[in-house]
């Protein structure tokens, strides 16, 4: 079975031109937004569109194409007004997954900014509840793991894994996205092929790989455990490239969709960074 690679690829010009970019740039699969992701305005999206798009993405017969959330979205604000925007948004997101045929919508759980984690997965657990009826038929929710800075929660498979048990939605509807910078800045030693199993084998304990439904292939521009979130080029970063090679010939890594959120400059974009990746997985 062929490898599923992909990259983050944009929706200029309409959501039917990411099918194109995802393949100029030698991918499988991969992760759009369906609408700007640093505001809460949603551009108009016609039943003529999503059908064009839903035929061209089941005729290439690859994917998943995976939703990122908008940035805006925190479910563990204590503020009433951004909680229920945060709900509404990610609502209509779910609803445009599903008219558009998309397996996936991955977001951030959110920054408590001082009301504490309790409280804060509490809240996310409400907001979790408050979507489920907007979670179309065939698309799944994932929580994304996060570096952890601030008030920032999710880094940890025991913070993800309470903040599905306590909600009303299961595993059937709801599930985990791992980014490996993330997971790294988090702490986790997922460079050394010891730390590598010991984090896939807690995972696996609380929520249960089969539910690490993508992967979010970065390298870290930071230390393990600095708790910042910079993506750096596969290879180039902190995880470096013998830890990638570790990562991306796993065999429970290779299993899932890896979509890249890499740097994009002048020298180096996605096309390079999904011919490193094959690289690593060749050599």
């Amino acid at each position: 079975m062929e490898n599923k690679i992909g990259a983050h690829v944009s929706i200029a010009g309409g959501v039917k031109n990411a099918l194109d970019r995802e393949e100029e740039v030698g991918g499988n699969c991969g992760q759009v937004f369906v609408h700007s992701p640093r505001v809460w305005k949603f551009g108009e999206l016609t039943e003529e569109e999503a059908e064009e798009f839903r035929k061209d993405y089941k005729s290439r017969g690859w994917g998943p194409i995976v939703v990122h959330s908008n940035y805006l979205i925190n479910l563990a604000t204590p503020k009433p007004d951004l909680f229920k925007r945060s709900v509404d948004t990610l609502r209509e997101e779910l609803k445009r997954a599903g008219r558009l045929g998309l397996e996936y919508v991955v977001f951030h759980p959110g920054s408590h900014t001082g009301s504490g984690v309790e409280k804060g997965i509490k809240s996310i657990v409400q907001g979790l509840n408050m979507v489920e009826e907007a979670i179309p038929e065939g698309t799944k929710l994932l929580l994304e793991n996060t570096a952890g800075k601030g008030t920032t929660l999710g880094k940890s498979a025991e913070q993800l894994s309470e903040m599905i048990e306590k909600s009303d939605l299961g595993f059937d509807k709801v599930g985990v996205c791992f980014d490996t910078c993330h997971g790294f800045s988090a702490g986790y030693n997922i460079h050394e092929k010891e730390g590598l199993e010991q984090t896939i084998k807690e995972f696996d304990e609380l929520i249960g790989w089969e539910h690490v439904e993508a992967v979010h292939l970065n390298d870290s521009k930071h230390p393990q455990g600095s708790e910042k979130d910079e993506h750096a080029h596969i290879g180039e970063g902190e995880i470096g490239e013998e830890g990638m090679k570790n990562i991306v010939n796993h065999p429970r890594f290779k299993e899932k969709p890896l979509i890249l959120e890499t740097p994009v400059d002048k020298d180096k974009g996605y096309k390079e960074n999904i011919e490193k990746v094959k690289e690593l997985q060749s050599s």
